[in-house]
């Protein structure tokens, strides 16, 4: 069922809006906080879903909700911020005309995990948590589950026990999807399942020792939060909390995510999800697209729908091919993405002999593009995985064209933002190991021995600040470790006010970074470039909550535009690329074996992923769209076998009837000559017929 939208006037202030879009927006408007239906809003690819929430927010608040009690959920603190200041800026266009005044902010708008984190900081005392903990990131997680793993005995097995990041990685899924142990292991990690009763024992005593140092992981954020709301009566007040409660990219949900939804709000009362079933490619991450399709009837009352499938993107041909590839889904939210941008321009399925020769009509293509006068900027290449582009990347290097390749070295893994990190939370919560144990080995002359003794002394004593000043070091360490005593003492002091911390760690610190690394002024950057990031939260607990939750993308050392050029070109896995787009897309490696990857295709679950895969890269194109289908890989160093040729097909998700959606394109070379030339029937079922018959 949906709305109908009101009749747009001149002095409308949401005219700008489709009529799918103003019926989302006006959902239920009059009705008391407490009986608005939940509502779904099937947000295609393009069709302006940041905008729609965005007035919403506004239309809410416009209508009497108090922005105090509108909780709004994103998976990015970039979203947050993007849509709070779109629905401030209707607000103050629209509230500045009639002489009022718009609300200051949203208080309660952020990414899941930085809301459950501010929630379970308020609710402590009452789930058995100490206001001061701290939260671990992915990799201090790691290096705990690692120092568990050694003290418990799992280092020393006779046969292969799984690594400390894979240990993690396993918990995690258990946690997130909500499925046994075993089940996990079988589906996920079959190679691990003879380990399952040691496996029990370890996250056992990972969770006990998370208990005693006082941390939280990433995924304690959800689930402590998961069972405040499965609790009747606590669940009941925080939900109470909000009458409005609006979470976007629903499809990137996991169970838990789900769980924490209808634990507040199971009647469904002021509930909006947004999200494109159609886009839902994070299962590695424990999403499930099940929140999506199944949200409709999970509530007393069932939920409203509103599709959006106007597309402001791309063209016509290009949403033809879209369609018709997630036309074929098995189960989805049936939408047909259309637009008023006429074209004739058909995407290009393009036939190449190789992988050299694809790297090569790939370049010519983007040179081809950029002497029309389209920056390399608004173009992009986009492949199943970060490997693939290995011969493009060399390729672009010799013929000097710049490019950035998203995937960079994170932010918070660079070894430098860890060491500054790891003091400002060893002052926060002494009683955390792994930031301890990293920050007392900076200090020189003392190891992991010296370290270890120091932390079972401050885990004893009542007062850690008397333990450090009371350690005796060795004697190699000299006035370094005075300095560090020095240190640790103004980070404990009780009147010391943020972000005096972080100048204080940034004193100590960078003569340690020029002793250690050779590029230490490129980490100085990074240094900085964290202290000035400090400068805009209110104190050491919600920044060292806020960087680990929501971190910058990558360090200055490692990622980033080459500094001197004005213009690159950008490659992205597919799942990096979400969220973005450009005039022009060249899909790499669209081949069985890459499109869908020949490790998801175990289950029909995972290959109807690898179709939204694809569905997703191509709905990133706006004018040009060029899919690439190498006919042959050079795969080096098999088994028995030696280097090797084989032949791929092209990716069974583009069938034959499809095709009257491209223009199929023949790459061929003789001699020197390199010709681009419509492809004849015969050569198009001669390539067919050898692809098929390439296993024999």
């Amino acid at each position: 069922m949906t709305a109908v939208p009101h009749a747009a006037s001149s002095d409308d202030p949401f005219a700008s809006l489709n009529p799918a879009q103003r019926a989302a927006v006006e959902h239920d408007i009059g009705v008391a906080a407490g009986s608005a239906r939940p509502l779904l809003v099937i947000a295609g690819a393009g069709s302006g879903k940041t905008n729609t929430l965005a007035h919403r927010v506004a239309r809410l608040i416009m209508s009497g909700a108090d922005p105090q009690r509108i909780l709004l959920l994103t998976f990015s603190r970039r979203a947050a911020n993007e849509m709070t200041q779109r629905a401030s800026n209707v607000l103050h266009r629209i509230m500045g005309a009639r002489g009022g005044q718009p609300p200051a902010s949203l208080p309660w708008a952020g990414t899941v995990h930085s809301i459950g984190a501010r929630l379970l900081r308020d609710y402590a005392g009452r789930i058995g948590l100490e206001e001061s903990f701290t939260i671990h990131d992915r990799g201090d997680s790691e290096d705990l589950m690692g120092m568990v793993r050694h003290d418990i005995g799992l280092t020393q097995t006779e046969k292969r026990f799984p690594l400390k990041g894979t240990c993690l990685a396993i918990y995690s899924r258990v946690v997130n999807s909500r499925d046994t142990l075993a089940l996990v292991l079988q589906s996920t990690f079959p190679w691990c399942s003879e380990w399952e009763a040691q496996l029990k024992t370890l996250f056992g005593a990972y969770v006990d020792a998370k208990q005693e140092q006082n941390v939280l992981d990433y995924d304690d954020l959800l689930l402590f939060w998961a069972e405040m709301a499965a609790d009747p009566d606590l669940g009941a007040h925080i939900g109470g909390l909000f009458d409005h409660v609006l979470v976007d990219e629903y499809q990137d949900t996991n169970r838990l995510q789900a769980a924490i939804l209808m634990g507040m709000k199971p009647g469904g009362e002021g509930v909006m999800v947004v999200g494109d079933d159609a886009q839902s490619i994070y299962s590695f991450r424990g999403a499930t697209v099940r929140n999506i399709l199944d949200f409709p009837k999970q509530f007393a009352q069932e939920a409203c729908i509103v599709t959006l499938d106007r597309n402001y993107r791309s063209t016509q041909p290009i949403l033809d091919a879209s369609n018709a590839v997630i036309g074929a889904a098995l189960e989805r939210h049936a939408k047909t993405l259309w637009t008023d941008k006429v074209s004739t321009v058909r995407p290009q399925l393009v036939l190449i002999p190789d992988e050299a020769e694809q790297a090569r009509w790939v370049c010519n293509r983007i040179l081809e593009h950029r002497e029309t006068g389209m920056a390399l900027k608004a173009q992009a290449v986009l492949f199943r995985a970060a490997s693939h582009s290995a011969a493009l990347e060399l390729e672009l290097m010799r013929r000097n064209i710049p490019f950035v390749k998203f995937g960079g070295l994170k932010f918070l893994e660079a070894s430098h933002i860890k060491d500054v990190l790891a003091v400002l939370r060893f002052a926060q919560n002494p009683s955390g190991r792994v930031a301890g144990f990293r920050v007392v080995q900076l200090v020189p002359g003392i190891g992991a021995a010296t370290a270890t003794r120091l932390l079972d002394a401050v885990g004893e004593a009542a007062e850690p600040l008397r333990a450090v000043e009371q350690f005796a070091a060795p004697a190699r360490s000299g006035g370094d470790w005075e300095q560090f005593v020095a240190l640790f003492r103004a980070l404990r002091a009780p009147g010391l006010r943020w972000p005096a911390d972080i100048e204080l760690v940034k004193n100590w610190y960078l003569p340690h970074l020029e002793r250690m690394y050779d590029d230490a002024q490129v980490r100085v950057a990074d240094v900085e470039q964290l202290a000035r990031l400090a400068g805009g939260h209110g104190s050491r607990e919600t920044f060292l909550a806020e960087i680990t939750l929501d971190p910058p993308e990558a360090t200055s050392d490692r990622a980033g535009p080459p500094l001197l050029d004005e213009d690159y070109l950008i490659l992205s896995t597919i799942h990096s690329s979400k969220g973005q787009e450009w005039k022009s897309v060249h899909v790499l490696n669209v081949v069985d074996g890459c499109i869908p990857s020949d490790m998801s295709t175990g289950n029909a679950a995972d290959i109807e992923e690898e179709r939204r895969l694809l569905y997703v890269a191509m709905t990133r194109a706006k004018e040009h769209l060029h899919l690439v289908v190498p006919n042959r890989f050079f795969i080096k160093q098999q088994a028995q076998m030696g280097d090797r040729h084989v032949y791929a097909a092209r990716t069974r998700f583009i069938s034959p009837a499809m095709l009257k959606h491209f223009e199929e394109t023949v790459w061929m070379t003789a001699d020197t000559q390199q010709s681009r030339t419509p492809m004849p029937d015969s050569v198009r079922m001669l390539v067919r017929e050898r692809a098929r018959n390439a296993w024999k």
